[in-house]
C-alpha cells in the first residue's frame, strides 16, 4: 500500500446498505478543480457545503445533495479531498463512485478505488494524526461499549501520544546528558552524578510505569476479556452464560451432554467488554459430535483470559463426580492458577454442600451470587482504574512499553556497574527510545503499517 500513496483514491466512507446519508469520498495530492467541475457541473468554495445535482458523463443527474471541498492541507488527509453526500441507497452510492472514477480517467487524474484503511493511512504520512492516534479512528468505531468508545475518543485526542511524547522528551534529555559524556572519558563519573543521571533515570522508570498501568488498563476497554465457562455437564454453565447475558442464549436441560458446541456472548461490566463462552461438559464420551464439542472446549480453554470452572453443590462428595473433577484439575494443571476461577454453583439448593472457605459461590438460576462473580471477573484481569481519565490502547502499545521497561532496567543495571559501561548504557537507552516510538509511529516498519490499516474499513 505505502508504494502507492501518491495515488489520487476514492471509495465509499460509509457502511453499507442502505440509510439516510451516503458519503463518496475522493482524496488526491494533485488539483482537484477539474473532477469537481465535471462531477458537480460548478466550482466549489472551499470547506463550504453547497448542494446541487451530481451529473453523469452526459450531464444527467444522477442523485442530488451535498459536495464540500478541502483544499490541502486543510483536510482529514491533508490532500485535497472531495466528499459528497448524497442519498444513502447502495446503488446511488455506486453510480456515484463510478462516476468519480470515469471523471477522474477524463481529466488525466489516475484515481483508483481506495484500499482499507488508506484515508487514515495518508492522513499519519502526512502528519495529520500519529500512528497511535490513527488506530483510535479504528477503536472509535470498533467500540462495543460506551466506556470504550469514549477512552478511543481521548486516544484520537491524543492523550496516549502526549503521555509517550513526555516520556520520550525526558529520554531523550538523558541520552544527550549520557552521550556528551563520552566526548570527555575522563570526567565523565563526576559529570553523570552531578546531572543526577541515575536520579533521572529512575524517576524516568516510575513515570513510565504509571502509564504502562493505564495503559493495560485501556488495552482491556478495547480487547475486552475472553472468559470461559469450564466444567462438567450439568454443573450450570449454559445457565449462568444466560445469567450473565440476560438472555435464553443457551439451551439449559437436565440432560448430560445438552452443550455440544461453544456458545458465545458479550456483555459488559463497568465499561469492560467480557466475550464469555459456554463449552461442552468435559468429559470422556462415546458420541462422536460431543467429543468433537470438547475437544474444542479444550482449544477454548487454551485460549481464554479467565477459566471459570464451575463445580456443582449439589455433587460434592459423590465419589463419581470428585473423581471427574480431579481429572480435570489434572488437566488444568499446565494452565496459570492466575486465570482458573473456581465457582461453586447451585448454592440455593435444598441439598447444597457447605462451600468451601474463601470459595466465591452463586446460584445461576436465582441471580444469588452474581454481583461478586462479575466484580472478581474485573479484579482476576487486574481492571484498577475507572473508565474515566483513561485512553484506549491496544496490545501491541502494552508490548511495546513493556520492552522499554526491560531496556531502561538493562541501562539502569549497566549505571550501576564500578565503572559503569556508558556506551552500553547509551544503547539501552537508545533501544529504550526506539521501543517508545513505535507506540506513535516515530520509528515504524512498513510491514507494521500495512497490518495496522489493513484491519479499517474501506473509505475510512
Amino acid at each position: 500500500m505505502l508504494s502507492r500513496h501518491h495515488d489520487p483514491i476514492a471509495a465509499i466512507a460509509t457502511a453499507p446498505g442502505r440509510g439516510a446519508v451516503g458519503i463518496v469520498r475522493v482524496s488526491s495530492p494533485q488539483d482537484l478543480t477539474p473532477l469537481v467541475a465535471a462531477v458537480c457541473g460548478k466550482a466549489l468554495k472551499a470547506r463550504e457545503a453547497t448542494y446541487l445535482p451530481f451529473r453523469d458523463a452526459a450531464g444527467a443527474a444522477i442523485d442530488q445533495g451535498l459536495a464540500l471541498l478541502f483544499p490541502a492541507p486543510h483536510s482529514y488527509t491533508g490532500e485535497h479531498v472531495l466528499e459528497l453526500q448524497a442519498h444513502g441507497g447502495p446503488v446511488v452510492l455506486q453510480l456515484l463512485l463510478a462516476r468519480c472514477l470515469e471523471a477522474g480517467r477524463e481529466q488525466g487524474l489516475a484515481l483508483r478505488l481506495a484500499e482499507p484503511g488508506e484515508f487514515t493511512q495518508r492522513a499519519f504520512l502526512n502528519g495529520k494524526l500519529d500512528l497511535a492516534q490513527a488506530e483510535a479512528v479504528s477503536d472509535l468505531i470498533d467500540a462495543s461499549t460506551e466506556a470504550a468508545a469514549r477512552s478511543a475518543s481521548r486516544a484520537l485526542g491524543g492523550a496516549l501520544s502526549g503521555e509517550v511524547g513526555e516520556l520520550c522528551d525526558a529520554l531523550i534529555k538523558l541520552r544527550m546528558l549520557v552521550e556528551a559524556t563520552l566526548d570527555f572519558p575522563e570526567e565523565e563519573i563526576d559529570f553523570l552524578q552531578q546531572a543526577d543521571a541515575l536520579g533521572r533515570l529512575s524517576r524516568l522508570q516510575q513515570r513510565l510505569d504509571a502509564v504502562l498501568d493505564r495503559t493495560r488498563q485501556g488495552a482491556l476497554l478495547r480487547e475486552g476479556i475472553k472468559v470461559v465457562l469450564a466444567g462438567q455437564p450439568n454443573v450450570g454453565k449454559s445457565s449462568l452464560l444466560n445469567a450473565l447475558a440476560g438472555a435464553e442464549l443457551a439451551i439449559v436441560t437436565p440432560i448430560p451432554g445438552t452443550t455440544r458446541d461453544k456458545v458465545s456472548q458479550t456483555i459488559q461490566i463497568e465499561g469492560v467488554p467480557l466475550h464469555i463462552s459456554d463449552t461442552a461438559g468435559l468429559r470422556d464420551t462415546e458420541d462422536e459430535v460431543e467429543r468433537i464439542g470438547v475437544a474444542r472446549s479444550w482449544e477454548a480453554i487454551a485460549d481464554a483470559d479467565v477459566i471459570l470452572f464451575l463445580h456443582d453443590l449439589t455433587r460434592v462428595g459423590q465419589a463419581d463426580y470428585e473423581g471427574e473433577d480431579r481429572l480435570i484439575s489434572a488437566r488444568l494443571a499446565n494452565v496459570s492458577a492466575e486465570r482458573i476461577l473456581q465457582v461453586f454453583n447451585k448454592s440455593d439448593a435444598p441439598n447444597a454442600a457447605p462451600v468451601p472457605e474463601g470459595a466465591l459461590s452463586l446460584s445461576a438460576k436465582s441471580g444469588a451470587g452474581l454481583q461478586a462473580l462479575r466484580q472478581r471477573l474485573l479484579q482476576q484481569v487486574g481492571w484498577q482504574a475507572t473508565p474515566e481519565g483513561l485512553y484506549i490502547a491496544r496490545e501491541r502499545h502494552v508490548q511495546a512499553l513493556r520492552r522499554t521497561r526491560e531496556h531502561l532496567d538493562m541501562a539502569q543495571a549497566v549505571a550501576h556497574q564500578q565503572p559503569p559501561a556508558l556506551d552500553l548504557l547509551a544503547e539501552e537507552l537508545r533501544l529504550a527510545h526506539d521501543a517508545l516510538g513505535e507506540i506513535t509511529g516515530a520509528f515504524s516498519a512498513d510491514d507494521l503499517l500495512g497490518e495496522i490499516f489493513s484491519k479499517f474499513c474501506i473509505g475510512k
